[in-house]
């Protein structure tokens, strides 16, 4: 690679971080390693004490064999925080396990500086793919991961995890969209530098919300669907956990069953869904 390219992630890592007023750097001594689990036990909440989503000494054992941990600061205070792996085969790709930002952190793009972070490090490291999940049903989550960061879908994995039992999950099952950023792709260098990828026509809709709020499946037969969530599944959980169980079981229904038939998620509609298309690639 030119040198150019090799330092164009750095840059626009850079510029994330100052954008959003805070310094991502890597975190590997057990005071920061403590901080970061602290935090995502902040952020997730479990029903069982002290069982968080990682331990320090787990942290500690990870980063000791050449793993990713980092942290993002406004002066000494940490907002946020990032965790992956390297997957098989050995460190030809990283898996980016845990996320997470601080109530106090959220609406300044510390998520992006952090992703814009990860992804130079593991250029660095010679790696040029990152996968994780997220929960298909958190708008939000979708819409900053397949067009702000421009991540490509793979595989939708039902119950993933199991049940978590915590403030985010709930007690229901704990469905999963596998995600892959190359990060050398066009789409994504432009996202890297504050080029979304742009969106595409919807189709028509194959899932949607009845005036009740309730999951609608429809059929169509346009090659490209649109495959509708709610606004808010975090909020419709807490105040209707039967409700957020029939929008899991709708989704896993429409999008699982897409995809399983090779069709493919080619964007996100911030205001609808997944846009799928079942032409074969």
């Amino acid at each position: 690679m030119t040198e150019l390219v090799m330092n164009a992630p750095e840059q626009a890592a850079d510029t994330a971080a100052a954008t959003s007023g805070v310094t991502v750097r890597e975190l590997a001594e057990v005071p920061d390693l403590t901080a970061v689990c602290q935090l995502f036990d902040s952020i997730w909440q479990r029903e069982e004490p002290g069982a968080g989503p990682v331990t320090p000494e787990l942290l500690r054992a990870m980063v000791s064999s050449g793993n990713y941990v980092s942290g993002a600061f406004d002066g000494g205070e940490l907002l946020g925080a990032c965790f992956g792996f390297f997957g098989s085969p050995a460190k030809s790709a990283l898996h980016s396990h845990i996320a997470g930002v601080s109530a106090k952190g959220m609406g300044r793009g510390l998520g992006f500086a952090l992703k814009l972070h990860q992804r130079a490090w593991a250029l660095r490291q010679g790696v040029t793919a990152i996968s994780w999940t997220f929960d298909p049903l958190i708008r939000r989550n979708a819409y900053f991961n397949l067009t702000k960061l421009a991540a490509d879908p793979a595989v939708y994995l039902p119950n993933f995890y199991g049940r978590m039992r915590d403030t985010i999950n709930g007690t229901g099952d704990t469905d999963r969209l596998m995600v892959t950023w190359d990060l050398l792709s066009d789409p994504v260098c432009a996202a890297a530098f504050g080029e979304p990828r742009r969106a595409l026509p919807s189709g028509e809709p194959v899932l949607l919300a009845d005036a009740g709020g309730r999951p609608v499946v429809a059929s169509a037969d346009t090659p490209v669907v649109l495959v509708g969530i709610p606004p808010d599944i975090e909020a419709v959980r807490r105040a209707d956990p039967e409700l957020g169980t029939a929008w899991r079981v709708a989704l896993r229904e429409v999008l699982h069953g897409l995809m399983a038939d090779g069709a493919r998620v080619v964007g996100f509609d911030r205001a609808g869904g997944y846009v799928v298309s079942r032409e074969q690639s």
